[in-house]
């Protein structure tokens, strides 16, 4: 058996989850509209160029889990789901991860991404296995900290605790992201693929004899 892994943002979604939760959260007057949209943006623009700084990120993206009850956080996010992921699954990615499926393999979404918001966006997309940035708790209440970073780096350390607790020896890794911040969870598994990928990750990737495919139509 073989693992396919998939990075989330701008890979299987044609747009990224935790910038568009942001933009959703000040639509909807539960954060102070003017600092969040800029804040929102510079972390957005940090990532791209890979300086984001993970820790101050989400001392940002999680505050709003500590100021309003959960019950309503988790209504305003299934809608988010409904209203702003739905429509930019990337158009070509239901078609990849069903031909995994028939091949047999089995399928992990790795994200640097929060879990609570990634967590249904995995289950919309039929995906079991979900590695993420995981939120930190007191009891039932979000403490705005970060109990485990799932980037860069990150990702190879969860991806390889994750393979070694799992039932499933698997014989080969696919690897699908658009990201050069995930340069080395590609260079990690045996098959990677630069997925409409950045500048810098489809450089490397011509460099490497990787392919380079888009899911966007």
């Amino acid at each position: 058996m073989n693992l396919a892994v998939f990075d989330l943002d701008h890979t299987l979604l044609n747009g990224d989850s935790d910038y568009l939760w942001g933009q959703f959260l000040v639509a909807n007057d539960l954060v102070d509209g003017d600092y969040y949209t800029r804040e929102n943006q510079r972390f957005y623009d940090q990532y791209a160029v890979g300086t984001l700084d993970i820790h101050e990120f989400a001392a940002f993206s999680l505050k709003p889990l500590t100021e309003h009850p959960l019950a309503i956080m988790e209504a305003i996010r299934a809608r988010f789901v409904t209203e702003c992921i739905a429509p930019i699954v990337s158009r070509d990615a239901p078609a990849l991860l069903a031909r995994h499926r028939q091949q047999g393999d089995e399928l992990l979404i790795t994200t640097a991404t929060n879990r609570f918001i990634v967590e249904p966006i995995a289950e919309h997309l039929g995906v079991a296995h979900l590695l993420a940035t995981e939120p930190e708790r007191d009891g039932p209440r979000f403490t705005g900290r970060i109990a485990r970073s799932n980037f860069r780096d990150a990702k190879v350390v969860n991806l390889k605790a994750w393979l070694a607790a799992h039932p499933v020896q698997f014989e080969r890794l696919y690897g699908y992201s658009d990201s050069q911040n995930d340069l080395p969870l590609l260079a990690f598994t045996d098959h990677p693929h630069a997925v409409d990928a950045d500048p810098v990750l489809t450089a490397e990737a011509g460099k490497r004899g990787w392919p380079v495919i888009s899911l966007r139509g």
